[in-house]
């Protein structure tokens, strides 16, 4: 088996042994204190940021990262145990890039017909039938360099409000002001919105009574979250879900956010 240091960059997934280390700080303060020790924990992370970019199967996976079913079986503790959760907070909390003006939105991702069939139930694991058939809806949190912050995952059929609340009920920083597109356009959100001091930028619906605008200035800024949703579907196992289990396939949206991230502060 090949070691993380005879790789060329396109396989090793890292850029450098700095963003390995960043990696390995998170890695070693989840990982149980019995047990054997990996022999290899950045050979297996890069493993699993193969599987996430080309979408293939896990015993597709080439030997030089190891055995296929100890990389899954890795990358199910590390999820289980909230590992890119983790990583994703740090980032969002280290202050590295302005949070004042923050970003919702939505995509409905089809589902492979391999991923249903799970012992707990389709429904349990975030399946649902779209407008686009058998599919899940991702919900995402963005700040104002388009950089997630937070993700959800829900059954495709459901409405843009439920996915609000579940990506703005957590601790991360409050933004001061939030733009969204007019399927958030409900009363109970721009409600929520005022008493959290926070300035709603939400084109209205048509059948709004009401009359509420946006600013013009602002709001051609949330063009961002769809370049954003365009760089997460790059990843092949985030474009279409192949995963049975919600964490599963929630995992690979993280660590594609978390990527994102990284090419983001590098540049």
């Amino acid at each position: 088996m090949l070691q993380a240091g005879t790789l060329d960059r396109d396989q090793l997934g890292t850029r450098s042994d700095e963003e390995w280390a960043f990696f390995e700080h998170f890695i070693l303060a989840i990982r149980a204190t019995k047990g054997s020790k990996p022999t290899n924990h950045r050979l297996v992370l890069v493993g699993i940021f193969w599987i996430s970019r080309t979408g293939s199967q896990w015993r597709d996976l080439p030997e030089e990262f190891g055995k296929w079913s100890s990389v899954y079986r890795q990358f199910r503790r590390w999820t289980l145990a909230g590992l890119w959760e983790g990583i994703l907070d740090a980032l969002n909390q280290s202050g590295a890039v302005p949070d004042a003006l923050q970003m919702v939105d939505s995509t409905v991702i089809g589902a492979h017909h391999q991923a249903a069939g799970c012992k707990r139930g389709t429904q349990e694991q975030d399946f649902g039938r779209s407008r686009g058939g058998f599919s899940t809806k991702i919900h995402l949190r963005f700040n104002a360099h388009g950089l997630p912050m937070r993700t959800e995952i829900t059954p495709g059929q459901t409405s843009d409000y439920l996915g609000f609340d579940l990506v703005m009920a957590d601790n991360l920083p409050k933004p001061k002001v939030l733009l969204t597109d007019r399927g958030y356009d409900a009363d109970p959100i721009r409600k929520n919105m005022n008493e959290s001091n926070i300035q709603p930028q939400i084109p209205m619906r048509k059948t709004r009574k009401m009359r509420v605008g946006v600013d013009h200035t602002l709001y051609p800024l949330r063009n961002m979250i769809e370049r954003c949703c365009n760089k997460h579907k790059r990843a092949r196992r985030v474009v279409t879900r192949y995963d049975k289990t919600a964490e599963s396939f929630l995992g690979f949206i993280d660590i594609t956010s978390i990527r994102l991230w990284f090419r983001h502060l590098s540049t």
